[in-house]
């Protein structure tokens, strides 16, 4: 990451391209959301998120393969790609009288470990974390390794949640 986004520049980018986008949020606990929604006019863009602390809330409302969270626990790439197309597929809305659902057009989603201690499944340590984005170009993933406490941690996870739907607007947008 060259530089840092802010939850404005993202609003901003989303409304300018016409897209819409959706979070998916584990450690981060809705922080993702909160800034999105801190910006007047978030709504025209902003779709709304899904915060799955639990790995069973992964698995139910945002389709996480169960088998995967059994072999390999809530910290992994996988899981974060998982967590973005779930979101994107649960955040659906449907306009009165239209019987299709629209989804949103970009979902970036984040699981890993803020601390102060390693994840109780896969041993991950503190600061591991990965982030996703899916969209009509598919979904991909990025690890991290960030350093601090659980604060730092959230708060980097943020910000690099942010570049990440950055750069699939300007993929997008291309």
């Amino acid at each position: 990451m060259t530089e840092t986004r802010d939850a404005h520049e993202i609003i901003e980018r989303a409304r300018e391209l016409g897209l819409t986008v959706a979070v998916a949020e584990s450690l981060t606990g809705g922080l993702i959301a909160s800034g999105l929604v801190d910006v007047p006019g978030a709504s025209d863009v902003f779709i709304g998120g899904i915060i799955s602390y639990h790995s069973e809330l992964k698995h139910t409302l945002l389709k996480v393969d169960a088998e995967l969270l059994a072999a390999h626990g809530p910290v992994h790439e996988r899981v974060a790609e998982q967590m973005a197309l779930g979101a994107r597929i649960a955040c659906a809305t449907h306009r009165v009288g239209d019987e299709h659902p629209m989804h949103p057009d970009v979902a970036v989603a984040v699981t890993g470990v803020a601390g102060p201690d390693p994840d109780a499944f896969s041993g991950a340590q503190p600061g591991t974390v990965f982030i996703a984005v899916s969209s009509r170009l598919g979904e991909r993933s990025e690890e991290y390794h960030f350093a601090g406490d659980r604060d730092a941690v959230r708060a980097q996870t943020a910000a690099a949640a942010l570049e990440m739907l950055h750069d699939e607007f300007s993929l997008l947008g291309d």
